[in-house]
């Protein structure tokens, strides 16, 4: 019987579904990230390339 009333609670508690719900919405907001930067990825490389090549103009001005 007291096996019984220890499921019982077990299955009434719910301090663990908060945290699920928070490793879940997370990792979907990390995954989003990792998204976004392997769409933005390309255009950061060009424009990193774009502000050497000024640099090393204005360099070679002085």
């Amino acid at each position: 019987m007291k096996l019984l009333n220890i499921a019982k609670r077990f299955k009434k508690d719910e301090d663990g579904a908060v945290t699920v719900d928070w490793v879940v919405l997370t990792a979907a907001v990390v995954g989003l990230g990792i998204i976004v930067m392997g769409a933005i990825r390309p255009a950061i490389v060009g424009l990193s390339g774009s502000i050497a090549t000024e640099i090393d103009e204005a360099d070679k001005d002085f």
